[in-house]
């Protein structure tokens, strides 16, 4: 390594040793014969002195930008007394420098770094430079270790992390799909998963009764501060699992991150509330409970949703969640399917909806009528669900599970107004990335290599109306 040591790491215990440092430039104060920097990496910073007798060492500082990388080698020594900063690490040090390599001048910054009044569109542009600042690597660390946590929770509870497809398979009941042509099938195209539901389904058909996966999921779907095109979910599947388990699984595996994670101990089981006392009492199906509690993270189970909605633009049943929930009374789902619920919950905290589950519709002839009830017809069903059907009808097991928004959660986690924030690389508002420009067109040849022709839409004629002049 080109470093001895990070720019968090150096104490009083280094005293008079000889040091290599690497890092950003984060300020630099000349006072004549001796100029001071900090020295910053995503550890933390170290103040570097260099004295004017140190000629080369001193221009070459002298010469730098905020921002250039660079490496010092010097001596650890004791700040003089009252430059002491007790409140960080390395507060009670500074190096010396006898040496310094600039590995890249940085240019002037295209905004102040850590400025909270700067445009959103520039800091998106260089979001690069934006994820320099303390914040928002603080909150990618947060994201890392949440994401540790819950990898390392449900390793220890022996479920299996295993990966599920990207080039999927367009199914309806949902937001909008990403489709990706295919280029060896013309007029053929993939779907990018909304979710792992089917796939994981199947996993339990296929006898692995414990999983997991920190998923990848696509929407084309309209942008709010807490949602993004892509997004990232913890998917878990059990087989053979009571609602009870569920409750318990998600309970224990929030309870430890918290601990792991924050060292705050959380209070458990979390509150229950059914759907239909939720949205009379609170007229929502996410209330926040902080003001009935005054707890910092607030959680609540709403239970026994709905397994239909009536849709005036479609003049149908839509599935309430989805078309994969187990209704409670499956022998009467066909009598009044408005009045059917489903073993379906939702996790709320601090009044966000933070995950949803189901135990899952284990029976080929159910999720036929559930399918029916959605104006679905024999054709259609084996169309889209013919593999999926098929699967249920080997033996499929009774299971259950769930979906943890990570973005969600951990935004609300670090108190940040926006998912964005604990996202390394998002999209805008309107699904663009404005870093690297996209989504944007393609070539000619790309067009024709994918079988895909653009047509442009003729603008609307105008029609002239005929003004009489006045006599």
């Amino acid at each position: 390594m080109l470093r001895t040591h990070t720019c968090g790491e150096l104490t009083e215990k280094e005293i008079g040793k000889s040091v290599k440092l690497c890092g950003w430039v984060d300020t630099i104060r000349a006072h004549g014969k001796i100029t001071f920097i900090d020295l910053r990496d995503r550890y933390g910073k170290t103040q570097c002195v260099v004295f004017g007798k140190n000629k080369e060492a001193f221009e070459t500082i002298n010469s730098l930008t905020k921002e250039s990388s660079i490496m010092i080698e010097g001596k650890v020594g004791q700040r003089p007394k009252g430059t002491e900063k007790k409140d960080s690490p390395t507060g009670l040090i500074e190096v010396a420098i006898d040496n310094v390599e600039v590995m890249n001048k940085c240019p002037p910054l295209p905004f102040e770094m850590n400025d909270p009044n700067v445009n959103e569109e520039i800091k998106s542009k260089y979001r690069f430079l934006d994820l320099r600042t303390g914040e928002l690597q603080n909150n990618i660390i947060l994201r890392h270790k949440i994401i540790k946590g819950f990898r390392d929770y449900f390793d220890n509870e022996g479920f299996l992390e295993i990966e599920t497809p990207l080039l999927a398979k367009s199914t309806p009941e949902g937001a909008r799909d990403y489709i990706v042509p295919s280029r060896v099938h013309p007029g053929k195209f993939y779907a990018l998963p909304q979710s792992p539901q089917l796939f994981k389904q199947l996993l339990m058909v296929a006898g692995f009764d414990k999983y997991f996966q920190i998923a990848r999921c696509l929407r084309d779907e309209d942008l709010r501060a807490d949602r993004q095109p892509e997004f990232t979910q913890l998917d878990v599947e059990m087989s053979f699992p009571e609602e009870e388990d569920i409750y318990t699984a998600v309970e224990h595996s929030i309870k430890y991150v918290f601990k792991e994670v924050m060292n705050i101990d959380l209070k458990t089981p979390f509150k229950r509330i059914t759907h239909a006392e939720s949205m009379k009492k609170y007229n929502s199906d996410k209330p926040d409970l902080r003001p009935e509690t005054k707890e910092e993270f607030s959680f609540a189970w709403i239970t026994n949703f709905p397994m239909f909605e009536y849709s005036e633009e479609e003049k149908r049943l839509v599935a309430a969640h989805h078309p994969f929930c187990m209704p409670s009374d499956p022998k009467n789902l066909e009598n009044e399917p408005l009045k059917q619920r489903g073993l379906i919950y939702d996790l709320v905290l601090n009044g966000n909806e933070i995950l949803s589950g189901s135990i899952r519709v284990h029976d080929a002839e159910i999720q036929k009528k559930i399918f029916k009830l959605l104006q679905m017809d024999e054709k259609e069903m084996e169309q889209k669900f013919g593999f999926f059907l098929s699967a249920l009808s080997y033996g499929a097991p009774v299971h259950g599970g769930f979906a943890l928004g990570l973005d969600r959660f951990i935004a609300i986690l670090a108190k940040t107004p926006s998912i964005r924030e604990v996202i390394a690389f998002p999209k805008n508002r309107e699904a663009k990335d404005i870093m690297l420009d996209t989504p944007s067109e393609l070539s000619e040849r790309q067009l024709k290599e994918a079988n895909i022709s653009i047509i442009q839409e003729k603008p609307k004629e105008v029609k002239k109306t005929a003004v009489k002049k006045k006599k």
